[in-house]
């Protein structure tokens, strides 16, 4: 089970402090990980929230509909895992 969520349409201001704050009010934040620009050092605008469990993960996804955070509405979804990658979980090609 899957206890780890994208979470993307974030400015690029958004620090790992911020959003450990924001999605521990809504459960236990295990670790969050702003993905940045490696040039910049700027927020490529997504991030990887760990939260404690895969219930509590699906459990923010359905909470953080429609949630907006410094003006932009959150997408937040569960993070593909390696194994899905793998397999071509979420690929739009044709097999």
């Amino acid at each position: 089970m899957n206890n780890k969520l994208y979470v993307g349409n974030l400015t690029d201001m958004i620090t790992e402090e911020d959003l450990r704050d924001n999605f521990g009010d809504l459960g236990t934040c295990l670790s969050a990980h702003v993905i940045r620009d490696k040039q910049s050092g700027r927020s490529r605008g997504f991030a990887f929230v760990e939260m404690s469990t895969p219930e509590e993960a699906r459990q923010t996804v359905e909470r953080c509909r429609g949630v907006m955070l410094d003006g932009q509405r959150l997408v937040v979804k569960l993070a593909q895992t390696e194994q899905n990658r793998q397999n071509g979980a979420g690929s739009r090609r044709q097999r």
